[in-house]
């Protein structure tokens, strides 16, 4: 599996606000306070609370929930209101006032939402209402700088010097703690540094009036670095630095600037341009509202064996279900969340269909080709389910068919040319593809659009053809030599997880896909849709 810093994980911050709430006191109003809980294996666990609002039926709590949010986790949330009675700690001693259950993918994906809160019986609490907004708590700005020195010292006898910088900030202890280092410039004494990016909050903790130390050196190959000067700043003053208007910092060493009368400086710094721009996050697209379109293309060859029969990989256990389902449940239960109208097409591929038995490679499950979309995770499973008695095995298994259907509609929507819309499409399969060509031609083709492509495979066939498509160890070409514009196959084999919590396949699966949303959207230069500037 991936190693954990792959993982999107932010800081999200919730506001709660309730509208209408039950009136449990007789003389006033109630006092609500709410209280989050998380789920934890199984089991509700209390996370934190609001403070109490006095009298007040419709409270806006100042006091807000701050949570790690996990891309590849459902993350389940309990928001209960509750009357404060006592100064009791015990929930039990305090009125109910109605509660609330979604996932946190919900609330990001939507940004706000407001729900009717219920009571324990499921019926409505009154006319109370709760409001919960999300915000990524991150400061996801960078500063990019772009400097130059002029007549600095020379400290090396024979030749000139090899200047490089050191950025400082001022640690919690009151100590310098640098920040970053330049490359070092070979005998000059007028380098050119090339432009470098830092987060800004490791600049500057965000602060854009924190002083900043910058030091200069001559490079020595003992380690004996030469101070040749230095200078204090900050960045709203190196913001001053604009294209084609330049900021100047005389270069001071202080030592020399004691000893001698006439001491100038030990040469200038110049700050060519100083850029401050925001580097997104997964997150901040999904807050920004852009919808994750999910479909699946489900291998119905003759390979996976009769549907009747206990060994092949379509038969439904007693339990109602089977490698192809598990798969389907792992991916589609996180995925659901950031699409709003849950509706995902569901096809099949290498079967022969009635009437007149012919072999398709893209069929929609319901049987429905103009309306191919299933409702939610759970009519996906229906679809699937009822088709199987209706279909034909048969071969060979294609996938170019399904990876173009799919790319066919994510390229319509690159047209608006927003960040709105990012496909996915999960293949399950149970072994060998017979266009290995065409399938690789239609990834690299996908690879320019705002698509990203799962591969579970089932049973206990040879996958060495999916992980020649999944790009971890080296992009992958056409046959034509074309190379993918970057990696959009992640390819899973079933049997690794077939022992393993449901939860651990769908974060090896979805591992990659926050970083991969991101990669497309900053390369086509796209915003998230209602962002701030930087």
């Amino acid at each position: 599996a991936p190693v954990g810093s792959q993982y999107c994980v932010c800081k999200v911050e919730l506001s709660v606000s309730g509208q209408n709430l039950l009136d449990r006191d007789v003389t006033s109003k109630s006092d609500p306070f709410c209280v989050l809980f998380t789920e934890m294996d199984g089991r509700w666990m209390e996370y934190d609370r609001t403070e109490t609002a006095i009298n007040n039926l419709n409270p806006a709590f100042s006091k807000k929930f701050v949570l790690d949010y996990h891309f590849e986790e459902v993350q389940k949330l309990k928001f209960a209101l509750f009357d404060q009675d006592k100064s009791s700690m015990q929930l039990e001693e305090h009125d109910f006032l109605g509660q609330f259950s979604c996932s946190l993918g919900t609330i990001v994906s939507s940004k706000k939402i407001t729900r009717p809160l219920l009571l324990m019986n499921d019926k409505p609490a009154g006319k109370g209402l709760i409001t919960i907004a999300a915000q990524e708590l991150s400061d996801n700005r960078v500063i990019t700088l772009s400097l130059a020195g002029r007549k600095l010292d020379k400290k090396d006898l024979f030749g000139k010097s090899d200047p490089f910088l050191e950025f400082y900030k001022p640690g919690d202890d009151g100590k310098w703690m640098l920040v970053h280092r330049t490359e070092v410039i070979k005998y000059t004494l007028d380098p050119v540094w090339k432009p470098f990016t830092v987060p800004l909050v490791s600049l500057c903790d965000g602060d854009m009036e924190k002083p900043i130390q910058v030091m200069c050196y001559d490079y020595d190959n003992d380690g004996g670095h030469d101070f040749i000067g230095e200078f204090q700043t900050s960045v709203s003053q190196m913001c001053e630095a604009r294209d084609g208007v330049p900021r100047e910092f005389e270069c001071i060493n202080p030592k020399k600037q004691k000893k001698k009368k006439n001491y100038k400086n030990s040469g200038v710094i110049i700050l060519r341009s100083c850029k401050i721009t925001r580097d997104y996050s997964f997150l901040d697209y999904i807050l920004g509202g852009c919808q994750l379109m999910f479909t699946v293309g489900i291998d119905f060859t003759a390979s996976n064996g009769n549907p009747l029969d206990p060994s092949s990989l379509h038969y439904i256990n007693p339990m109602g279900t089977n490698e192809y389902l598990s798969a389907i449940w792992a991916v589609g239960q996180i995925i659901q969340d950031y699409d709003s109208d849950k509706m995902f097409p569901a096809l099949g591929f290498g079967a022969q269909l009635p009437p007149d038995w012919k072999v398709s490679h893209e069929f929609a499950i319901n049987f429905n080709p103009t309306n191919p979309f299933c409702s939610g995770v759970d009519g996906i499973a229906q679809a699937y389910s009822a088709c199987l008695p209706h279909i034909r095995f048969y071969g060979p298994t294609n996938f170019s068919p399904i990876v173009n259907h799919v790319a066919r509609f994510a390229a319509q929507a690159t047209q608006q040319q927003t960040a709105t819309q990012y496909f996915i499409l999960l293949i399950i399969t149970d072994g060998v593809i017979s266009d290995m060509e065409e399938t690789r031609h239609a990834v690299v083709q996908a690879s320019k659009l705002p698509m990203s492509i799962i591969i579970v495979g089932v049973g206990n066939a040879d996958f060495a053809a999916m992980e020649f498509l999944d790009g971890d160890s080296r992009m992958l070409r056409s046959h034509t030599g074309e190379e993918a514009a970057r990696d959009i196959v992640q390819f899973v084999p079933f049997r690794e997880f077939r022992n393993a919590a449901k939860e651990t396949l769908a974060k090896a699966v979805l591992a990659e896909l926050p970083q991969q949303v991101v990669q497309y959207f900053k390369h086509k230069n796209l915003p998230p849709t209602n962002s701030e500037p930087a």
